[in-house]
């Protein structure tokens, strides 16, 4: 024990000997040279460059119509309900189980012919189901248009950008188990 606060003393002796050691006569030196430093070094400031000259937009459309005018719009809501009335879809029938399953969690594993009429096996969550032509799938009205041993071909009605109702066609082809 009477080691350690012997060393602990020599380091503390130490340090104020070394303190001490640092007198006035650093910082006078240093004030010296600053000075010297200051006189010689003459500041150059760049001159700031010309601004550049704002020329203002005149607009020159006072005479045209607004393009927010209750008119116009009035014109293409018009033109837009006379085009769509083209494809329509009937969302007042009832909902079949395969519509609340997206095109991507469908599966096609089979087709079941019977006399006269084809079936397709469509897997979902594990479950089998069978649809046929004019049955409806998938989230966006696809409504089944042909059955072959090898894919379900559909037509979805989805709205596009401008709110139109457009058809698009889609497929769902046989899946192969893998052992």
């Amino acid at each position: 024990m009477k080691r350690f606060q012997l060393i602990r003393l020599g380091a503390s002796g130490f340090l104020l000997v070394s303190l001490f050691g640092c007198g006035d006569g650093g910082i006078q030196d240093v004030s010296q040279w600053m000075k010297e430093v200051r006189q010689q070094t003459k500041v150059s400031i760049k001159p700031l460059s010309e601004p550049k000259k704002f020329t203002p937009f005149a607009y020159d459309a006072k005479g045209r119509e607004d393009p927010y005018s209750p008119n116009k719009l009035a014109v293409a809501l018009a033109k837009s309900k006379k085009n769509n009335g083209s494809i329509q879809p009937n969302l007042d029938r009832r909902r079949e189980a395969l519509e609340s399953y997206p095109l991507d969690n469908l599966r096609m594993v089979g087709t079941l012919v019977r006399p006269g009429l084809t079936f397709a096996l469509l897997q979902a969550n594990n479950s089998v189901f069978q649809v046929k032509v004019g049955n409806y799938i998938g989230q966006n009205l696809g409504m089944v248009t042909k059955i072959t041993d090898t894919e379900v071909e559909l037509k979805e009605i989805v709205q596009d950008a401008s709110g139109e109702w457009v058809e698009r066609e889609a497929k769902l082809e046989l899946q192969e188990t893998q052992k």
